[in-house]
C-alpha cells in the first residue's frame, strides 16, 4: 500500500471514529439524563443509536469504492445531525447552544434525501434533483431561523431548557405553523424523490434495475413511515412507537442500499476484465457484441464498427447505423470509441443508465480498443512471421542452389583441369624416361603424386559442399556414404519411400552430417544409429548414440545450427539427452507445406 493512500485511510478512520464517538456520546448521555418515567424503550434507543453507526460504516466503504467523495461526506456528517431529542436535557442549561441543536435535529432527513438524489452517480446532474436539494436546504435554514427567532422552549417533556436568548418575538402559533409546514414540505419532497426513483426503476431496463435494486424499497418504506409520522405529529404532537421503529430500519437501509448499488457497479467494472480475457485474441465482431451484452447485462447493446471504405458505422451483420439509432435520446446512449490517434473504431449503443457509471464505460472503451489493437498486432505478427518463414526457406534454398553450383563448377571446371594436367604430367614423365632423363622423370612423378593428393582433397571439398550422391541417389545413397566417413560405427536404416523434395533431402542430410560430427567430437560414443522414414506426410529422422549425453542448444554443440535449419523449412526438432544415457535427436520435416511451397 502506498504511503499516501495509507495516510488517507488513517485520516478517514480517525474522522469516522470521532463522529461515531460523538454520536454515541449524545445518545447515551441523553438517555441517562432523561428521567426513567420519560425514557424511550431501551430497544428503540439502541436501534436509534445503531442508525448513525450504519451510516458511518457505509461512509468508509463509499470512501473506498464510491464514484465521488460527496456520498461518503454526507454519510459522515449524518451522525452529527442525528441528534436525539433526549440530548437536549444534557445541554438544557446552555441557553446559547440548545436552540441551534434543536434547529438542526431534523437535518439528517435533508442529508438522507440528498444521498438518495446523488445515487448512484455520486453527484447532482439533473436540474430537478438540484431544485429538490435546493428547496430542502433553504427550508432547513428557514426552520433553523424560525427556532432561533420564534421558539421559546421545546414542547413539554422534551427538556426543561433555559429561555431562548435569540427569540425576538413570542409567537407560538406562528412557530407551530413553521414547524408543521417544515415537516409537511419534507414529506412532500421525500415523496417526490421516492416517486422519481420508483418511476426510473419501473421504466428502466435490466441494467437500470440491477444497479438500483434495493434503494426503492428502503426509500418507499421511509417515505410511508415519514408521512404517517408527520400526520400523527400534526394531530397529536407525538409519534407512534411502531412507526418510529419502522422508520429507523428504513433509514438505516438507505446507506446500505447505496453501498450495495455502487458495489454492484464496481463488480460490473470488474467483469470488464473477463471481457478483455474473452476477446484478448482480437476483436471478433459478433463475439465482441455478444460478450459485451452479457458483461453489461444489457441485451439492447449494439456495437457499430467503423467502415473506412464507406465512411460509416455498421454492425457485425452489416446493418448500417441510421439516423434513428444515432439520434436516439430515450433509453439509450452512444459511446464512441477511437484509437489514441483519433481514428474511429466503433460506436456502442447502450442503456442510458450506464452513462451514470463512466468508469465502467471507460473500461469498456479500453477493452474494445485493446482488443482491436491485439487483433491488429496479432495479424501483423502472423504476417511478419510468415514472411520470415518464407524468407528463411528462400535463404535455405538459395544456399543449396549455391552449393550445387559450386560443386558443379568444381567438378566440371577445376577437377577436370587438374585431371587433364595430371595426364599431361604423366605423359611428360614417360617421355623423360624414354629419353634417359631419369631425374626429371622422378621429379615429375613426385609432382603427379602431389597433384593427385590435391585432386583428392578437392573432391572431398566438393563432396562436403554438396554431395553428388545426394543429387543423384537421394538419402538412400548419401546417408550411408556419410556414415561411412564417421569414426564411430553407425547403423543405418533409411526408408524414405522414393525421392523427396530437394530442400527436405538437403536439410535431412545437413542434420545427419551435424549430428554425426557431434557424435564423433563430443558424445564419446561407441555406436550410433540413424533412421529415416516417411510417416504421415513428413520425413521422420532419428539420430541416436550411446554416449555421455548432456547435449543442449546452450552447450554450443551444433544444435543451434540444426534447429535453425530444420525450422527454416517448417520442421520440428526434439532433443533428448539425459546425462549418461546418450543423445537422441528426432526431426520431423513436412513434405508439403506453405513454407516448402514458398
Amino acid at each position: 500500500m502506498a504511503p499516501g493512500r495509507r495516510g488517507r485511510i488513517i485520516k478517514r478512520s480517525i474522522v469516522i471514529g470521532l463522529v461515531v464517538a460523538a454520536s454515541l456520546a449524545m445518545e447515551i448521555s441523553g438517555f441517562l439524563a432523561t428521567p426513567e418515567s420519560d425514557r424511550r424503550e431501551v430497544s428503540w434507543t439502541t436501534l436509534h443509536a445503531i442508525v448513525p453507526l450504519v451510516f458511518a460504516a457505509c461512509a468508509g466503504v463509499a470512501w473506498a469504492i464510491g464514484p465521488s467523495r460527496l456520498p461518503a461526506r454526507l454519510m459522515v456528517v449524518f451522525p452529527l445531525v442525528w441528534v436525539p431529542l433526549s440530548f437536549l436535557r444534557v445541554i438544557e442549561d446552555l441557553a446559547w447552544l440548545w436552540p441551534f441543536v434543536y434547529g438542526l435535529h431534523l437535518w439528517w432527513a435533508v442529508l438522507t434525501g440528498i444521498l438518495v438524489l446523488v445515487y448512484p452517480r455520486g453527484w447532482l446532474v439533473d436540474r430537478v434533483d438540484r431544485w429538490i436539494a435546493g428547496i430542502a436546504l433553504v427550508g432547513s435554514l428557514g426552520y433553523l431561523l424560525g427556532v432561533l427567532l420564534l421558539l421559546g422552549e421545546p414542547a413539554a417533556g422534551v427538556c426543561d431548557c433555559a429561555p431562548n436568548p435569540y427569540r425576538i418575538i413570542e409567537a407560538p402559533a406562528l412557530f407551530a405553523i413553521i414547524d408543521i409546514g417544515y415537516r409537511i414540505v419534507g414529506v412532500v419532497l421525500a415523496i417526490v424523490i421516492a416517486g422519481r426513483l420508483l418511476v426510473r426503476w419501473v421504466r428502466g431496463s435490466v441494467p437500470a434495475r440491477t444497479v438500483a435494486f434495493l434503494m426503492p424499497i428502503a426509500l418507499i418504506a421511509w417515505v410511508i413511515t415519514l408521512a404517517a409520522q408527520a400526520i400523527t405529529y400534526a394531530a397529536a404532537g407525538t409519534t407512534d412507537l411502531v412507526l418510529d421503529t419502522v422508520s429507523l430500519v428504513a433509514i438505516a437501509s438507505i446507506p446500505i442500499s447505496f453501498v450495495a448499488g455502487i458495489s454492484h457497479a464496481r463488480n460490473m467494472r470488474a467483469r470488464v476484465a473477463d471481457l478483455m480475457r474473452i476477446t484478448r485474441e482480437g476483436a471478433d465482431r459478433g463475439l465482441w457484441a455478444e460478450s459485451l451484452a452479457r458483461t453489461l447485462r444489457d441485451a439492447s447493446v449494439r456495437v457499430f464498427w467503423w467502415d473506412d471504405e464507406h465512411g460509416r458505422y455498421a454492425d457485425a451483420a452489416g446493418q448500417v447505423l441510421d439516423d434513428d439509432d444515432a439520434g436516439r435520446r430515450g433509453d439509450h446512449g452512444l459511446l464512441p470509441v477511437a484509437s489514441p490517434t483519433g481514428v474511429p473504431i466503433a460506436l456502442i449503443r447502450h442503456d442510458r443508465v450506464l452513462t451514470d457509471n463512466m468508469r465502467l464505460l471507460d473500461g469498456v472503451s479500453s477493452a474494445l480498443r485493446l482488443s482491436v489493437d491485439n487483433g491488429r498486432l496479432r495479424s501483423e505478427i502472423e504476417r511478419t512471421l510468415e514472411q520470415v518463414r518464407q524468407s528463411r526457406s528462400r535463404i535455405v534454398e538459395a544456399g543449396d542452389d549455391a552449393r550445387r553450383r559450386i560443386e558443379r563448377d568444381l567438378h566440371d571446371g577445376a577437377q577436370q583441369h587438374l585431371v587433364s594436367l595430371g595426364m599431361r604430367l604423366r605423359l611428360a614423365a614417360n617421355q623423360a624416361r624414354d629419353r634417359g632423363v631419369e631425374p626429371l622423370a622422378v621429379e615429375l612423378d613426385g609432382t603427379i603424386g602431389m597433384l593427385n593428393e590435391a585432386l583428392r582433397e578437392l573432391r572431398e571439398l566438393a563432396q562436403g559442399i554438396h554431395p553428388s550422391l545426394l543429387s543423384s541417389g537421394g538419402l538412400a545413397l548419401a546417408v550411408p556414404e556419410l556414415a561411412g566417413r564417421c569414426p564411430v560405427p553407425v547403423e543405418i536404416e533409411v526408408q524414405p519411400g522414393g525421392r523427396l523434395p530437394e530442400v527436405v533431402e538437403s536439410t535431412a542430410y545437413f542434420v545427419v552430417s551435424e549430428a554425426l560430427a557431434n557424435i564423433a567430437k563430443h558424445a564419446q560414443a561407441t555406436r550410433g544409429w540413424v533412421r529415416a522414414a516417411v510417416d504421415g506426410g513428413a520425413l521422420e529422422l532419428v539420430v541416436r548414440d550411446n554416449g555421455i549425453g548432456g547435449a543442449s542448444v546452450e552447450a554450443g554443440t551444433g544444435m543451434l545450427g540444426i534447429i535453425d535449419r530444420v525450422e527454416a523449412v517448417g520442421g520440428r526438432l526434439v532433443v533428448e539427452s539425459p546425462e549418461g544415457s546418450g543423445t537422441t535427436i528426432t526431426v520431423r520435416i513436412p513434405l508439403e507445406s506453405e513454407t516448402l511451397a514458398g
